[in-house]
């Protein structure tokens, strides 16, 4: 039986969009035999996206329309179509049109072997300084950071199974870095060439803002795909490294102290000294810290620290 395919679409101010992407996404689907949905969520758009999307509903039950009463942002948004979605296969688009619902047969197809499927939009239709440059410096540092080298995080038209999905919780900005966060539980993930196009209707909602959001989030993803589950391993180092070079400073002043009689009271060498060791003690402590709040996370919730993908002979 075919594999049921669940479309989610984040919508804010796409008003104008919206009757050109619908169509085109009804046309994408007749080339496949896979029963499908549409998941609009709309994030508390201000213009008359919300009208549009119900028109939409009332006319085709294939069509869902998530409503958020304030504008929470894309992460959010995705969240929720995944929370209402159907599907086995989950696939994410913009609806700006600037993502190609032509290449939705292509996906599906390809996640036939795979667990999620990465588009990259080689010919991007975008400014370079405003839109390209930032994107390539992105995607070279995500893929620095986590180790996982994708073309284009940033693209929107991707497809995942719904196990994958269920095995992830996103805030922040953190929907770009699903593939790298599902490739730590073992996902198989391919890239496929989409095409792109320029905005037709409305204004990009991108900003220089969203840059530093999205660096501050990798540094959360990094630290989570490391030490989720040992976070002393990330401050312990540290704090034993700097209570280690606050001894040995400590060790040459009593020397200087006491066998050749040296003032060392007014020496910045003395402060430096107590402050390494200060930091070293707070640093140790927070990752004891960490540890118990680990401990209490995963065990209130019988959140398990492993990832099963199947099991063979269990009866």
């Amino acid at each position: 039986m075919a594999e049921f395919i669940s479309i989610i679409v984040p919508v804010y101010n796409e008003e104008e969009s919206l009757p050109h992407l619908y169509k085109a996404l009804k046309d994408a689907m007749k080339k496949v035999k896979n029963p499908y949905e549409f998941v609009f969520v709309d994030d508390g758009s201000r213009d008359g996206s919300l009208g549009v999307l119900e028109g939409i509903q009332k006319k085709d039950s294939k069509v869902v329309v998530v409503s958020f009463r304030r504008n929470f942002g894309q992460t959010p948004a995705m969240a929720a179509g995944f929370h209402y979605a159907r599907g086995d296969v989950y696939i994410t688009m913009d609806a700006d049109l600037q993502n190609d619902p032509a290449d939705i047969p292509l996906l599906i197809e390809k996640i036939k072997d795979a667990d999620i499927v990465s588009g990259w939009r080689k010919h991007r239709k975008d400014k370079f300084l405003s839109r390209k440059l930032p994107s390539k410096i992105a995607n070279w540092l995500i893929g620095r950071v986590t180790g996982v080298k994708l073309h284009d995080y940033g693209c929107t038209l991707k497809a995942y199974r719904k196990e994958v999905i269920d095995n992830i919780r996103l805030y922040g900005e953190m929907h770009r870095f699903i593939p790298a966060i599902a490739s730590w539980v073992g996902a198989d993930i391919i890239e496929v060439e989409t095409n792109h196009h320029p905005r037709k209707y409305g204004v990009s909602k991108y900003g220089i803002m969203r840059t530093f959001k999205v660096i501050l989030d990798l540094i959360t993803v990094k630290f989570l795909q490391s030490f989720s589950t040992r976070p002393i391993h990330a401050f312990g180092p540290v704090g034993l490294f700097l209570g280690a070079v606050g001894f040995i400073m400590g060790l040459y002043l009593t020397y200087l102290k006491v066998f050749t009689g040296a003032s060392i009271g007014a020496r910045p060498l003395l402060l430096l000294s107590i402050l390494c060791i200060i930091l070293g003690v707070q640093l140790i402590i927070l990752g004891l810290l960490g540890e118990m709040l680990a401990r209490v996370y995963h065990e209130s919730q019988d959140k398990p620290i492993f990832v099963v993908k199947k099991v063979l002979g269990k009866k």
